[in-house]
């Protein structure tokens, strides 16, 4: 399986049913085509106890994986199920192949078009974090995205800042100054959020001018 057309991903039949997939929505996708894939599908189904169905039947661990996750799920609903697939590649003992990535898959509305935001290296933790140490030598800053609306950063050596998604890259790049002050940013976030809140956040930040490394690639969902 070499590509998806977008109603070939919002689109899969499972149980003898057609099941949709509503692709959470990005603008300007650094990733447009992905070679060499596989895919899985979280439903969401009110007819479920929690709501979410998993289908991993099509995935093939040697291949870059799809994963199409309904934008209505919340990270509470989605992310264990996220986890568990990402266990099953990463423990997997035959045919394995080490240059395989992680990609959710997203519907760029900017090109009418599939766009894809690589997860290969995320960790996700179901924890609360800590505040960032002040007396750390390693400049940290934790965001903690309560919604869209409400995001607070916390740093070991700023006052604390209180912005909007929509603020958000100005404030990474100008108040922090990211790009030119080695800092480490971790993401926190309310598991109560969907999963369009958080791509759209994961989505701000690949467009933002700063340094890959700068993101934790550990993640709070709590």
């Amino acid at each position: 399986m070499k590509y998806f057309s977008l109603l070939a991903l919002m689109l899969c039949l499972s149980c003898g049913n057609d099941k949709l997939v509503m692709l959470p929505e990005i603008e300007h996708a650094s990733i447009t085509k992905i070679h060499d894939v596989s895919a899985a599908y979280l439903f969401y189904d009110e007819t479920l106890p929690d709501s979410i169905e998993l289908n991993r039947k099509n995935l093939i661990s040697t291949t870059n994986w799809l994963i199409n996750v309904d934008k209505r799920l919340t990270l509470e609903q989605a992310i264990p199920k996220i986890m568990l697939l990402q266990d099953k590649k990463r423990n997997a003992e035959l045919h394995k192949n080490e240059n395989a990535k992680n990609y959710f898959t997203c519907n760029d509305t900017s090109i009418q078009n599939l766009g894809f935001l690589e997860f290969t290296e995320v960790i996700y933790d179901t924890i609360a974090p800590t505040i960032p140490d002040s007396s750390s030598t390693k400049k940290m800053s934790l965001l903690k995205f309560h919604n869209p609306e409400h995001i607070e950063i916390l740093s070991s050596d700023t006052e604390v800042l209180n912005i909007n998604l929509e603020q958000l890259i100005r404030t990474l790049e100008d108040s922090l100054s990211l790009q030119n002050t080695p800092r480490i940013l971790t993401l926190a976030i309310e598991k109560h959020n969907t999963f369009q809140d958080y791509i759209s956040l994961k989505s701000i930040l690949s467009n933002a001018e700063i340094s890959p490394d700068t993101i934790d690639n550990r993640e709070f969902i709590y």
